[in-house]
């Protein structure tokens, strides 16, 4: 025999293993041995069992008069899965945003930006291509004042600069190669009377130079300096008959160099001037210590 925990009712149909009325699964219970049949409780026949049993046939055994108890199917828990993809789709939509609106950002930045990057550099070349042309036209004129020699020389650029002492290397002693490199600094010298340059017209003047122009004024280095102006009237040079003197760490070079002048009225004139320049080899160099200059003739129109 078997009872409902629940609501106590008795069942003695073995087959059945829940309730009939809650769906309580059934404890088995011993039956006493006086107890009575009336003793036992039955299971109250539903509406349903009565009419089935009226349409058995007589004798049918009782404990077929109900059907054979079907369990509960099992529970089925709430789906989440659902839920759980709502809730994750607009996190996922933000973050693809996100990332659009960055890569954008960076599109519009790199649209205004590279443009003009490539018109800063375009800037920056065509400011160096034209100062390149404007040293190379400025080397192709002639010397600028002409208070001092028309001078200019690669010598210098030949000539290191020494720094923490004074450069002990021996005068050059070959007179092929020191015509040649005074008359490079013959040219630097030139260019930078041109231009004014004081730098490098202050590397090239030793200490001690004297120069005296053409009308006979004679200056030092620091008035040399103090007066060089800009000469743009100038528009060509060149030497002819350079001729060396060289003794030891002295050396002496004399020739005669010719202008190409444009004057106010924008005609050009050719005048031509002799010179004789002092060099002295110091400091690793050849440095100017003195010059004269002399008119040679008178300029005609071109």
């Amino acid at each position: 025999m078997q009872r409902c925990p629940t609501c106590n009712k008795t069942f003695t149909n073995q087959q059945l293993s829940f309730c009939t009325d809650d769906g309580t699964p059934l404890v088995s219970v011993a039956v006493p041995e006086d107890a009575t049949e009336d003793e036992v409780t039955r299971v109250r026949p539903s509406t349903r069992d009565s009419e089935t049993d009226d349409s058995r046939p007589a004798g049918a055994s009782e404990s077929h008069s109900v059907p054979p108890y079907q369990p509960p199917g099992s529970y089925n828990p709430r789906d989440y899965s659902g839920q759980s993809k709502r809730r994750t789709w607009p996190w996922l939509v933000g973050i693809l945003g996100l990332v659009f609106l960055v890569f954008a950002g960076l599109v519009i930045a790199g649209a205004f930006l590279i443009p003009k990057m490539m018109r800063a550099a375009n800037t920056n070349s065509h400011n160096l291509n034209a100062n390149i042309q404007g040293n190379n036209s400025n080397s192709s004129l002639s010397g600028p004042n002409f208070n001092s020699n028309s001078n200019s020389g690669n010598g210098n650029e030949s000539g290191n600069d020494t720094s923490g002492g004074a450069d002990t290397t021996p005068a050059p002693a070959d007179d092929e190669k020191v015509l040649q490199e005074l008359t490079d600094l013959e040219q630097e010298w030139t260019v930078a009377n041109i231009n004014a340059d004081k730098k490098k017209l202050d590397r090239i003047l030793a200490d001690d130079y004297v120069g005296e122009s053409p009308d006979g004024t004679r200056q030092g280095k620091a008035e040399y300096l103090r007066t060089a102006k800009r000469d743009t009237a100038i528009q060509k040079w060149n030497f002819e008959d350079l001729k060396l003197s060289l003794t030891g760490d002295r050396a002496t070079l004399s020739g005669i160099i010719r202008l190409d002048v444009r004057d106010e009225r924008g005609q050009n004139q050719n005048l031509a001037f002799r010179f004789t320049d002092k060099f002295v080899w110091r400091d690793g160099r050849w440095q100017a210590t003195g010059s004269v200059v002399t008119p040679l003739n008178e300029g005609t129109s071109a």
